[in-house]
């Protein structure tokens, strides 16, 4: 290659590489580039975040909030339709970790006017918003297709599919707004999907029907987010012991059967609520900006492979 083209390519590279501080080699070597802060540091620091389905003492969304609170958030949002523990968890979040701002709104997550308030609300109080975990949800009927009706399927979607929907919609324009703290587009959007919505016999079907829509959301509009700096995953847990599968939990207590529960998966038991909180942590952070149109499972290896019997295969 000539000289003068060297030269070009040398240029271009230096006008789009960040500049790495003065001491940008380590014994003649250039040093990694890093694109989020110290991963032992505040991971969401200075971030404005909004949860949905956060009034679950036993929830993913409860866990969630406390992960992002103790990692630096600028202000989190708790919100649910039920607000039985809202105002109680962001006592305890305040206790727990100073600085953090706390604001709790009952509002339907599948009401289109009531998503815009929220996200407004945040806009107008801190000028941003970067991450919104739309993780609210409902099982609906555990029933054989054939025996559920119409209204019971759509409501189903409703929440499950809809609420996330209206979430990144709105979401979107925020996160796209710029100022002096936050000078180019950015954000993550993170919907709570489910094993259920990539496989089957973890769910019924307007329950995996739903998930999997969530699933398809996130990828589609990872690419109509493109350059915006906007990111789209879904977060698809297994069986997680949360206040939507506790009486399967407790079922199992009283009858002994305890380690009976996520037998069918690798690691051979349930899952926490803080288990699934710490990827959404991530995936809320700058640490996953690689990471977009995704479907995250955290199941312990439920959807790697087909169920079996164990002993059966060698």
């Amino acid at each position: 290659m000539a000289d003068a083209a060297k030269r070009r390519l040398q240029a271009i590279g230096q006008q789009l590489a960040p500049a790495a501080g003065n001491n940008d080699t380590f014994e003649g070597i250039a040093r990694i580039k890093h694109v989020a802060g110290a991963s032992n540091g505040l991971r969401v620091g200075g971030k404005v975040v909004i949860i949905t389905g956060a009034n679950s003492v036993l929830g993913i969304g409860r866990a969630s909030a406390h992960q992002f609170a103790q990692n630096g958030a600028k202000a989190v949002y708790l919100c649910d339709f039920d607000e039985t523990h809202l105002e109680t968890h962001k006592r305890e979040i305040q206790s727990l970790y100073r600085g953090v701002e706390v604001h709790t709104r009952r509002f339907d997550a599948a009401d289109e006017e009531a998503v815009k308030g929220v996200i407004n609300d945040a806009l107008s109080r801190y000028g941003r918003l970067d991450v919104f975990f739309a993780n609210a949800g409902i099982v609906g009927a555990h029933a054989s297709f054939t025996d559920i009706d119409e209204q019971n399927f759509m409501q189903t979607l409703r929440v499950n599919t809809l609420g996330p929907f209206l979430a990144a919609k709105h979401a979107v324009p925020a996160m796209k707004k710029t100022s002096s703290d936050k000078p180019v587009s950015s954000g993550s959007i993170i919907m709570t999907a489910s094993v259920a919505g990539l496989r089957s016999n973890a769910g019924s079907t307007p329950y995996s029907a739903s998930k999997a829509a969530v699933v398809s959301m996130a990828q589609t509009m990872a690419y109509q987010l493109a350059g915006t700096g906007i990111r789209v995953n879904a977060l698809c847990p297994g069986l997680i012991e949360t206040g939507m599968t506790a009486v399967v939990f407790e079922t199992a207590r009283a009858r002994g059967t305890e380690k009976k529960i996520g037998q069918l998966n690798p690691l051979k038991r349930g899952g926490h609520a803080d288990e699934i909180a710490r990827v959404a942590l991530f995936l809320g952070s700058d640490e996953s900006s690689y990471v977009n149109g995704q479907a995250w499972a955290v199941d312990g290896g439920l959807s790697a492979g087909h169920p079996y019997v164990q002993g059966k295969m060698g």
